[in-house]
């Protein structure tokens, strides 16, 4: 707590920096920091999180929350500070609010000014993110069968807070276990209970770590959730619904199928769970093999979904991109013998490479053919060649994602759009389409088409999949096409095109690139 010039109190953001401190808050930043509104002072609490909660149970009653009451909490960021919202919320407060939206909201209630010790803030967030996923899990084998509650935010936090509780209990039962165990035994004997543990440790002391125990989260709620009693299109689906937080239409638009297709597909597949008494558990090793395949194909679709976002006012949403490659580099070392999990790898870093120069200052797109390619992310080329290359050596062929990211290095090597070997690319694609045929593909290898042997070549291509129910509702099929015609002079045609590309194509963002070219026209 300082005072500003004005003579202000001020307190300053806590930022992960300053964690494990109980001193006195000093200012970090005055752009971080806040004035209190008059009247109102903070409740100190150092909130260093034990099992018993006993410090956040003194502060409900220090506090006393009452309904209608504004929360301000100090300080949260970070991992201490999303879990101190969560708690402050379980403790009764109606609404919380942090300290950058104090300026824009003075009538404040109550302030909490903590200080967390880090290793304990740590653990709490780890276990607040293991309880909420806990209540899910609960969620989806009770509400399909008893109907979804009419408060579900409140039906989920009083199970997880009951399960924090049963936490809790089982976790002061087994210290009181293991204390009595240990009476008796000698210095090291607590690590077999019989005798002191070696000086040095034994040449199979590494077999104590499992190599096929799945140590993501989220990853394992995807195998989880690909059961095979289910079909491949509703397992992936679902896992993009629960697990990976894509909406229904995003993922209508990624399977190219109605948003009603799909939703009717998630609930099949909910009460096909159900009715299957399908446990909730992570699948031993030997069962993953089945479920790979809908892994690898929902880890794809959450980073397409963040490298071309299919609606809202960005070009791209990289957190979900970056969580696809993440989800990625996991399987990569889960898995290692396979080579499709590499060749996702590599596809998705070779198309990431491109990420830094796809987009202009203001978040305008920029089109391959005006990429700064020194932009490009050299690390993430090489990183996605060596993994490419990982997959050949196998000796099997490439499969679906070897092929794209094949594609993929044809472009990242080359040094400009008129030196990429397009005829490789076509010959990729054509191979593609053979091992797995989508109307999609097909209108990627006539681009391909059109660069290696020029639009006239690439429109028949194009024409032949007008019928296509998969790109009806599309933008790429029309915005193809007006690129073609525009090619090759004709622009009455091309308008059309583009002004029906325009009404179908859901981001903003690509939107105006074809509202441009429409304008280009005269």
């Amino acid at each position: 707590m300082v005072r500003d010039a004005a003579g202000a109190v001020r307190y300053a953001a806590l930022d992960d920096t300053a964690l494990g401190t109980f001193a006195e808050r000093t200012l970090i930043d005055p752009r971080r920091s806040v004035v209190l509104p008059d009247g109102v002072d903070p409740v100190r609490i150092a909130a260093a999180m034990n099992p018993a909660m006993s410090s956040w149970v003194a502060l409900r009653r220090r506090v006393g929350f009452r309904a209608g009451q504004r929360v301000l909490v100090l300080g949260a960021t970070g991992n201490a500070g999303r879990t101190a919202l969560q708690i402050a919320k379980l403790l009764g407060a109606d609404e919380t609010i942090t300290y950058d939206r104090i300026g824009r909201a003075a009538d404040v209630d109550v302030v909490i000014d903590y200080v967390w010790g880090e290793p304990a803030a740590d653990a709490m967030f780890a276990l607040a993110e293991n309880l909420a996923q806990e209540a899910l899990a609960e969620a989806l084998v009770t509400w399909p069968r008893d109907g979804v509650p009419r408060n579900p935010a409140g039906w989920l936090l009083t199970v997880g807070r009951r399960r924090a509780i049963d936490a809790f209990r089982r976790r002061s039962t087994l210290d009181d276990k293991y204390a009595a165990l240990a009476r008796g035994l000698d210095e090291g004997g607590a690590v077999t209970g019989t005798a002191p543990a070696p000086a040095d440790p034994p040449e199979d002391a590494d077999m104590l770590w499992d190599p096929d125990q799945i140590d993501d989260d989220v990853l394992a709620l995807m195998f989880v959730s690909c059961h095979p009693v289910l079909a491949p299109e509703a397992r992936v689906a679902l896992t993009l619904r629960v697990v990976g937080g894509l909406t229904s239409d995003e993922i209508a638009r990624a399977f190219l199928v109605p948003t009603a297709t799909v939703q009717a597909r998630i609930t099949r597949a909910k009460k096909t769970l159900v009715a299957a008494r399908v446990p909730f558990e992570v699948p031993p090793a030997h069962e993953r093999r089945e479920r790979l395949g809908s892994v690898l194909s929902a880890v794809y679709l959450i980073f397409t979904e963040g490298s071309s976002a299919s609606s809202g006012a960005e070009l791209m949403r990289l957190d979900l991109a970056g969580e696809g490659q993440r989800l990625a580099r996991v399987l990569s070392r889960l898995v290692p013998d396979e080579p499709e999990v590499h060749s996702l790898l590599a596809l998705l870093e070779l198309t990431a490479a491109r990420f830094p120069a796809r987009t202009g200052p203001d978040g305008e797109p920029v089109l391959l053919e005006h990429q700064d390619r020194r932009r490009w992310d050299r690390s993430a080329i090489r990183r996605g060649r060596a993994a490419l290359a990982r997959a050949e050596q196998a000796g099997r062929g490439l499969g679906a994602y070897g092929l794209q990211a094949a594609i993929a290095e044809c472009h990242a090597v080359a040094e400009s759009v008129e030196t990429t070997d397009w005829e490789r690319i076509v010959l990729l694609y054509e191979a593609l389409g053979r091992l797995t045929p989508s109307p999609l593909i097909d209108l990627n290898r006539a681009v391909a088409v059109s660069m290696a042997h020029g639009p006239t070549a690439a429109l028949p291509i194009v024409d032949g999949l007008a019928g296509t129910k998969e790109l009806a509702n599309t933008h790429l099929l029309p915005t193809v096409r007006a690129e073609l015609l525009i090619r090759l002079g004709r622009a009455e045609q091309a308008r059309a095109e583009l002004e029906r590309a325009i009404k179908l194509c859901g981001n903003q963002r690509e939107r105006a690139v074809l509202t441009g070219k429409l304008t280009a026209l005269g």
